[in-house]
This record gives C-alpha cells, sequence and structure tokens, in this order.
C-alpha cells in the first residue's frame, strides 16, 4: 500500500505523462505511460493506494474505472474549474500533470473532482446519443431539401420529419429530382433507423429502468428524456436534496455579488448539456398550446407574463429546472405524479397566448 503517494497524471491519446510525489512534496518518478489497459496496469499496479489526480476527458471514464479496480483513490478534475492549468503562459503535458498532483497531494477538493458514470450506464447512454446524431443528420437533410427547392420558386408542403420522404417526394421539380433523389432515400432510412431505436429505448425503459416509466407522468417527458435522466443522474441518493439537481445541470444564474451589487447574470450551464436540452424542450411543451394544467405550467407563465428581455427563453429554463427537481423527486418518493398538488383546478382554455394564459391564472 502506498496511502503517502500522490500522483497527478495528464491523459493523451498515445501517451499519459504522470508525474509522483512523496509525503513531503517531493518528485519521485515522472514517466510516460502508453495509453492502453495494460501499459496503466503495468505501470500503477505498485502504487496501489495512492491518490492519483486526472482530468475529465474522452480517456477520463475508463481510466478512473480502471485505476480503482487497481485500488488507486482517483480524483477526476472538472476542467472547467482549472484554470490555474488551461490559462498558463508556459502549459506542457508535464507541467499540467504536475499542477494536477500538487494540488491533489494539498487539497483535492481544489480540483472540483467529477464522478463519472458507471460502464453499464455508459454504453446504455450511448443508444440515446446515437439516435440523438440520426435525427439531427435527418433534420440538416430535410433543411437542405427544403432550401433547394425553394431557390426555384416552388414549396414542398409543410409535413413531420417522419413523413417528409413520403410526402414530399412527388412535389420535387423534375430538374432537382436527380440530385434530391439520394437525399430522400437517406432520410427515409435515417427515418426508419430511429423509429427502430425508439422501439429500443422504450424496451430498455421497461426491463431495465422502471424508474424511467414512472418520471414519464408528467406531461412533456418521453422515454428519451426519462431515460437520458436515469442514466445521467444513476444514484439519486448522491443528492440530499432534490433542489441540488438545478445547480448539477447547469439551469442556474450564475452570481456575482458584491456590496450591494448583484447581478442577474446567466445559467451557468455546467452539467451534461444533452439531457438539459431535452429538460427545456420538455418545459417549452408544457408552457405551449397542447400542455394540460399544471403546476409548472403556470410557474412558467406567471414568469413569462413579467415581460422583460427574452422572457420566454427565462421561463422555460425557469419550468426546465423546477422540472428536473421534480423528476427527481418522483424518483426518490416512490409517489404519483400530481399536477396540481391536489388542488381542483380548471384547464386552460386552448389556443391562448402566453400574456392571455397568464391573465386567466390571475384571475382564476
Amino acid at each position: 500500500m502506498r496511502d503517502n503517494i500522490t500522483i497527478g497524471m495528464d491523459l493523451g491519446d498515445k501517451f499519459h505523462i504522470a508525474v509522483v510525489f512523496d509525503a513531503d512534496g517531493n518528485e519521485l518518478d515522472t514517466t510516460k505511460v502508453v495509453n492502453t489497459k495494460d501499459g496503466i496496469s503495468k505501470y500503477f499496479k505498485r502504487f496501489k493506494g495512492a491518490s492519483v489526480a486526472i482530468e475529465a476527458g474522452t480517456h477520463s471514464p475508463w481510466v478512473s474505472r480502471l485505476l480503482e479496480e487497481i485500488g488507486c483513490r482517483v480524483y477526476v478534475g472538472n476542467p472547467r474549474k482549472l484554470r490555474f492549468i488551461w490559462d498558463s503562459k508556459d502549459k506542457s503535458d508535464e507541467r499540467d500533470a504536475r499542477m494536477l498532483g500538487m494540488v491533489c497531494r494539498l487539497e483535492p477538493r481544489l480540483l472540483h473532482p467529477l464522478q463519472h458514470r458507471g460502464s453499464k450506464a455508459q454504453a446504455d447512454r450511448v443508444m440515446i446519443k446515437s439516435r440523438d446524431i440520426l435525427v439531427q443528420s435527418r433534420t440538416k437533410l430535410v433543411n437542405h431539401a427544403r432550401g433547394v427547392v425553394k431557390t426555384t420558386g416552388e414549396r414542398l408542403p409543410k409535413c413531420s420529419s417522419d413523413s417528409f420522404a413520403k410526402r414530399c417526394a412527388d412535389h420535387v421539380p423534375k430538374d432537382l429530382w436527380p440530385a434530391l433523389e439520394p437525399l430522400f432515400s437517406i432520410i427515409g432510412h435515417l427515418s426508419e433507423q430511429i423509429h427502430e431505436l425508439d422501439a429500443k429505448i422504450n424496451q430498455m425503459c421497461r426491463q431495465h429502468y422502471p424508474e424511467a416509466e414512472r418520471l414519464q407522468q408528467v406531461p412533456g417527458v418521453g422515454p428519451v428524456t426519462a431515460l437520458c435522466y436515469v442514466l445521467t443522474i444513476e444514484d439519486p441518493a448522491r443528492f440530499s436534496k432534490s433542489r441540488q439537481i438545478g445547480p448539477f445541470l447547469g439551469l442556474t444564474p450564475r452570481r456575482d455579488q458584491s456590496g450591494d451589487t448583484d447581478k442577474q447574470l446567466r445559467i451557468t450551464k455546467a452539467g451534461d448539456k444533452y439531457l438539459r436540452q431535452l429538460l427545456v424542450g420538455s418545459a417549452q411543451y408544457i408552457l405551449g398550446p397542447f400542455a394540460p394544467d399544471s403546476h409548472l405550467r403556470r410557474h412558467g407563465l406567471a414568469i413569462a407574463a413579467r415581460g422583460g428581455k427574452n422572457a420566454k427563453k427565462r421561463a422555460a429554463v425557469a419550468v426546465a429546472r423546477k422540472l428536473a427537481v421534480l423528476m427527481h423527486r418522483l424518483w426518490t418518493s416512490d409517489q404519483a405524479y400530481d399536477p396540481c398538488y391536489g388542488k381542483c383546478q380548471q384547464k386552460l382554455p386552448p389556443n391562448k397566448k402566453i400574456t392571455e394564459d397568464a391573465q386567466y391564472l390571475a384571475e382564476a
């Protein structure tokens, strides 16, 4: 056991630079470690029990799990918080590793350590990300086809992306069809692949993640959002209070307070970007014309009614933050979702603007 050893390691694509410190801060070794499981295991097996500091990156998930299996205490530093490393006039891999080791030896909390998800959760999440890539690719192809047709003075009919290949193919001008036919074929194939992934995600929720089905009680939260939430949080017990979810996902405003000055800043955008986008998308549905009445909807409409710059965007972010907290509460308490907290409320009139909805709620 080498409990008194601290190692800072800068991760690279082919090699890692490791700097070893003893209990007094003296450098014992500086080594280039091959970026393979065998290379890392061979070097670190003599440092069982040591503290190892690395930065979060492409290789940090599997490297941190491997080091923990060997018996090391691993601290995965948050790169966004390590300005003393990336904002340097003399930056090198060896210096980065040395700085990580020095900070970890003195106070590991200064690294703002992250917790990587487990290997199974990471593998399951790849299915969601693959679906997202396919959706993005289909959207770009659809937009390209519509834009090309517009240059000829024609327009393709409005329809969903799923039905685009079938409904719009007959409306493409004949002189453009030879160039756009491959795109329509690919768009149709992408739609089929997306439907297959949707079926797999639904099956995964039913068989392996029943808590994801519980979160879908909230209107606007579908299988993709619920499963991504479960796989990102992974262990709800790591948060002592549900309100801690907001800062974890970067949905709370930054703060710059000094004396009598307390500025109103944008959200931090920390944490998982994709899950944050999904939650905002769910919030936009909740604020939309087809969502049923709920406490979340009333909360967002009240914020939008205040007006000001980007009022609707701020309302969507506020609802997304409240939705994230609600989903954690539903997960941990195993309670049924009550949209109005037990109060019998009238449903909002359909097809009303946000300001009219807010006025209606104020008079109710």
